[in-house]
Parts: structure tokens; sequence; C-alpha cells
């Protein structure tokens, strides 16, 4: 069920469904507007961060526009980014495939539109999701990442099991207390003590203060680069006024991002001389792509996607804790290994299910790399060269046109050959779920196990627990296993 499918040239493989056909298409105008100068672009930015949100937003000039293609503007704009908002929507599956066509698209400085933070956060350089498949460093740090990641697949497991080990029994400790227990508190330490061992080699426990903290200071460090992207929803006009009028700086966080380096440096030793001597990397981009890989990547990631999971468990009332209860029991007897969670396709078909409705990374772009033909299912679109491509997920991921119902969370769905099927269409990694990651394209290097851990996560609860309650990112209570 969980094979990928290796395409050439090593390029994330797209289904021959989605990707642009042989046969002609009526050829029209892109509907849409950018509204009038410097005032369009506020009106729309008002709208995604105020008025609407980012799902109200594309879904109403979808429908205005009566397409699933159309130029809008997206924030951060006017008055003080000097950022272009133009982009180009691709709404449905087969448009929003073109994203990952390396020969007609770029990926440079394009990680969160037009808009990038300042490099100061990352050492004064650009890390590797910021470089365009074209660009040599590209390839020497991707490859340089996806070794680590082989490496560490000897002790994914063990370690992940440990640390989950760890935050489950501060959980039930918090919960004899107080009955009740922030799940995030708990989560983001494990995750960060998790990812430095399995990533850089480097144990927490032998540095106190980065124990204590460093969660912590990966938390701000990220939240000082994307909050003038996101969209919090909270305290209008202020929002506005103070997170999404200026490029927040860098140092706030200065001595803490120091001391993650000193700690990357010391204790992730072996990796980083491995970056420099097998793969050509400098020292500073070994440890600077790696506490952005850890950062960024997995412990951002995943803090953002383990709630998610975790809730839509929590909220189903169907069953599914007893059925995922009994596949783990059943399937896990000689314990949580790569062979036997392989098996537990339940579980994997939820964990596609929450990738579907919840990416993690919602919105992905692309800058167009020569003119081009873009199609969607009914019409073709002249693509010039240097527009930006914007595809938002949680709409791209709901097209009726290739899932049933498609706005209903359905735990089963990437189950059995149908199943199996749709998983071309899963694009949260920025490349189908069947595709291959490698240096010749911009898919997460560590696609399949994001997948395989949050998997994992699911057992290790069941294996623990009968059951488990909880509600609004807190656990109530649990039945031990016997």
């Amino acid at each position: 069920m969980h094979l990928t499918m290796t395409s050439s040239g090593g390029m994330p493989s797209i289904p021959s469904s989605i990707s642009p056909p042989p046969v002609s298409l009526p050829l029209r105008n892109i509907p849409g507007s950018y509204g009038f100068p410097l005032l369009g672009s506020i009106s729309d930015r008002l709208d995604y961060y105020w008025f609407q949100g980012p799902d109200k937003f594309f879904r109403t000039r979808m429908e205005k526009n009566r397409s699933t293609v159309f130029r809008t503007n997206v924030p951060p704009s006017f008055p003080f980014f000097p950022t272009d908002p133009r982009v180009i929507a691709v709404l449905d599956c087969k448009s929003f495939a073109h994203l990952f066509d390396m020969e007609i698209v770029e990926k440079k400085n394009v990680l969160v539109g037009d808009f990038m933070p300042s490099i100061s956060f990352t050492g004064n350089m650009r890390v590797c999701a910021y470089l365009d498949t074209s660009e040599s460093q590209h390839s020497k740090i991707k490859n340089f990442i996806t070794d680590i990641l082989r490496r560490s697949s000897r002790i994914w497991i063990s370690e992940l099991e440990s640390n989950l080990s760890t935050m489950w029994d501060g959980i039930e400790s918090e919960i004899a207390k107080n009955k009740t227990s922030g799940f995030r508190n708990f989560l983001q330490p494990a995750l960060f003590n998790f990812f430095s061992k399995t990533l850089a080699g480097a144990d927490t426990a032998k540095s106190p203060e980065v124990a204590k903290s460093g969660y912590i200071d990966v938390i701000i460090w990220l939240g000082l680069q994307l909050v003038p992207t996101i969209h919090i929803g909270v305290l209008q006009p202020l929002e506005e006024i103070f997170l999404h009028s200026f490029r927040l700086p860098f140092f706030p966080i200065a001595s803490r991002y120091q001391r993650l380096y000193d700690f990357f440096q010391k204790e992730g030793k072996e990796v980083v001389e491995r970056g420099v001597t097998e793969f050509g990397l400098t020292k500073e981009e070994a440890i600077h792509n790696l506490i952005f890989t850890m950062g960024f990547n997995a412990y951002g990631g995943f803090s953002l996607f383990f709630p998610v999971l975790l809730d839509r468990i929590l909220n189903d009332k169907t069953g599914l804790q007893q059925r995922i209860l009994e596949e783990v029991r059943s399937k896990s007897s000689s314990g949580l290994t790569f062979e036997s969670v392989k098996e537990m396709d339940l579980i994997y078909s939820l964990v596609y299910e929450t990738l579907r409705l919840d990416p993690p990374v919602p919105s992905q772009y692309a800058r167009a790399r020569k003119d081009f033909k873009l199609t969607s299912y009914d019409s073709a679109y002249n693509i010039k060269k240097g527009e930006l491509l914007c595809g938002y997920q949680p709409l791209v991921m709901r097209d009726p046109k290739v899932f049933d119902e498609p706005e209903a969370f359905n735990p089963d769905r990437f189950r059995g050959e149908k199943g199996v099927a749709l998983l071309d269409y899963l694009f949260w990694s920025n490349g189908p779920q069947t595709g291959t990651p490698s240096e010749k394209n911009k898919q997460c290097a560590g696609k399949d196990l994001v997948v395989l851990t949050a998997v994992v996560f699911v057992a290790y609860i069941f294996k623990r627990y009968d059951s488990i309650a909880g509600e609004g990112g807190s656990i109530t209570a649990f039945q031990r296993a016997n």
C-alpha cells in the first residue's frame, strides 16, 4: 500500500490523469483581478487576514470567478513589505500539479510566496528550502539531508517510543493533579529531543539549558519568521498593525539561536563533519541547514500536525478508537517495528486523510520558469515567465472531481485499491504521495518517514491505552491497557 513510484529524472511522479494532457482544451483568459494598484492588494490583504480568513478568501473568489484558476493578491503586501502580492491561484488537483514540474516552474525564494524572512534567521545564507533545483548547492544539501534520514532509520522508532513514553508519563501525572493536561506542553519538548537525537545525533541531556528551553527557542525563531504570513484571527486591528505590517527582526532571538548553533556544532559534530567531507558543504552550511530541517520542517511541522491528528481521533463518534485498538493489538504483538507498522492500513489511511484535510503547510508556491500553458479540467491558460502560482491545499485536496464527499472526514478513504489510487492526489509534501524525493525536485525528503512517524504516534497510544478522552488540545481521561 505504501510503495512509491519513481519517475524519470527523479521528479515526483505526477499521475497522467492530472498532468497536462495531449488533447487540446479551449484557451481561456485567466479570470480575476489584482484591483487598483496598492488599493487592490490592501483590500485582499484585509479579507485574507481579517474579514474572511484564508479558506473563505479563496472559496469566495473561486465562486465569483467560476473557476479554480484565477488572479488575486495574497499577503503580505503594501505598505511596508517590498513584495509583489500578485498570484495566479490554482485550486484543483489538475492545475495544482503544475507546481511540481521543475521544467516549467522554479522554487527560488518562494517557500512562503514572494515574501522571504531575513536570512539573518539562517546564518545569513539561503538554506535548502529557498533554493531552486537549478542551484548547485540544492543538490548537495538535499543529498545531505536524505543521507541523514537514511542513517537515522536504525534508531527512529526506538527513540520515538522513548520520547512518547516520557511525554505520556508527564500527561498522566498532570491529569492526576489537575484532572486535565495540555497536550502540547509535553509534545513540544518530546519532539525537540527526538529530532535533535535522530537528525543531528545531538543528545539534549548533555546540555541542560538546551534541554530546558531549546524547544521554546525554536518556537520563537519560527514565529518571528512566519507571523507576517499567518492568519491568527485575534485582536484585530492590532494583529494587522503590529504583526502583518513589517518583517520581524532577528535580534530578539539572536542569542538563543547562537545557543542552538553551538549545541548542534558540538553534540552533532559527527553529522556536521559528514556534511563537510562527504557532501562538500561548509561547516556553517551544514549546521544552519541542519537547524532549519530540524526546527522548521520536522519540529514545526509535527507541532502543528500531531495535535490535529489527535483531535480527529478524540472527536470521532463512530467507534474509530476501538477499530484502531484492534488493529494495533493484532499487528504489533512483537512490538512496533517498521514491518509491523506497515501492516496498519487503517492508521495509515487515518494519517493520510488528516494530511488531506489539514496539511501542515496549507499554501504552496512556484514561479513560472518560462512561458507555458497551464491546464485545469476544462480550460487551458497562458502563464508568462515570472508569474507566481499559489495553491491553497485545503481546497485543492477537497477537489470534488477526485474525492467523494470531499468535505467529510473519512478515515477509511485511502484503504483498498481505490484508496491507494487516491494517493496520487495527496500533495502535502510538495509533490504527490506516490512521488520520489530527489535532488532534482523539491519534494519533502522525509515524506515517507513523516507518515510512518505519525502512524507510530497513533499506534503507541493504543498499545499503551485502551481509550483516551479530551478536547480542545487537552487530555482529560485515559484507560491504561491491561
